[in-house]
């Protein structure tokens, strides 16, 4: 078993003990009642687990690939309206295949540090630089896009200076690292000016692919009202009053292509993956001396079923107060 504590350990000590002195120190009461007693235990138990929890242990896991570990990965993703437009596959959302398309690079470059960029009217860090798969799966799983109502049109660049600023970081901290670039979009330029042209410096882009989705027939769009409400109203075309329809701008991905220095690939489904990393230099940037294509021993963390014991304890103390709360009252009831 081992050990990664989420502080130093005489700090972890210092208030695991301080928390139980809290739990049992009563300056008012020489006793302590039945029920105040079984609280004091149950939040004993909590505090412990709790510290338990804190060290993280662990046993040895599966075996994890760590063929790309000296790269940072970064995925840009389109989240304005037009990303769900129903026209990848057999009628699926665009933004599924994003998704599927991010789980299968980062599949293919196992051991990367991934990160999270998606733009609509501004460009937002959804999940900074991790090694975490199950965090990247819970962001991309989250993607939606911006409500449809308070859309003002939106460049197909407006990532330029976030993505520009995280590279220009990551170069300056470990210049070693590969730095990989995926765009995920369909090109279509809703603001009404033309689109301002990337400009990031080749030297900080060292391979990954523009990934275009949609089709010239183009795709309707549910009406997002917000990030978290869905209605099965369709967005409808203010000319026309028939429903809006979202097309891909090949074109537009193809510049922004060359303006990053990336190859472009239109996306459908079924599409293997492997054309997206080929460009992706693992003979430079995916080893090193210590892990060359080595297979290292993964941790099967053991805080998770603490925690749950933390939860069910709390549900406990929650219930058993207010079953006192309830008796309190029906004794103040009883006395009138």
């Amino acid at each position: 078993m081992s050990f990664l504590p989420v502080a130093p350990w005489p700090v972890l000590l210092v208030l695991v003990v301080a928390a139980l002195a809290a739990v049992w120190w009563n300056p008012t009461s020489r006793s302590v009642p039945g029920e105040s007693r079984s609280t004091h235990w149950r939040l004993t138990a909590v505090v412990l687990l709790l510290g338990v929890a804190a060290v993280r242990p662990a046993v040895a896991g599966e075996q994890v690939d760590t063929t790309a570990a000296n790269l940072n990965v970064y995925f840009v993703v389109d989240t304005t309206s037009s990303i769900i437009a129903e026209d990848y596959g057999d009628g699926a959302p665009r933004v599924s295949g994003v998704a599927s398309d991010i789980a299968a690079i980062a599949q293919a470059l196992p051991g990367a540090r991934y990160s999270v960029l998606t733009f609509d009217q501004a460009a937002r860090v959804r999940l900074p630089l991790t090694t975490d798969t199950t965090a990247l799966d819970a962001a991309v799983e989250t993607l939606l896009p911006e409500s449809y109502e308070a859309s003002r049109g939106t460049s197909v660049s407006e990532a330029n200076d976030r993505l520009k600023t995280l590279l220009q970081q990551a170069d300056a901290r470990t210049p070693e690292r590969g730095r990989v670039v995926y765009y995920f979009g369909d090109g279509e330029q809703t603001a009404p000016d033309a689109p301002a042209p990337f400009d990031i410096d080749r030297s900080l882009v060292n391979g990954g692919a523009v990934l275009g989705y949609g089709t010239t027939g183009g795709g309707r769009m549910k009406a997002t009202r917000s990030r978290f409400d869905t209605s099965n109203d369709y967005i409808k075309d203010p000319t026309t009053g028939e429903d809006a329809r979202s097309v891909i701008s090949e074109d537009t991905l193809r510049d922004i292509g060359t303006q990053l220095g990336l190859p472009y690939l239109h996306r459908e489904s079924g599409d293997p993956i492997a054309p997206a990393v080929a460009g992706v230099d693992l003979d430079r940037f995916g080893t090193s001396e210590q892990i060359e294509k080595q297979k290292v021993l993964g941790r099967r963390e053991l805080y998770w079923p603490l925690l749950l014991g933390v939860a069910g304890l709390a549900a406990w103390e929650v219930g058993a107060g207010v079953t006192a709360l309830l008796q309190t009252r029906r004794r103040k009831g009883t006395s009138r």
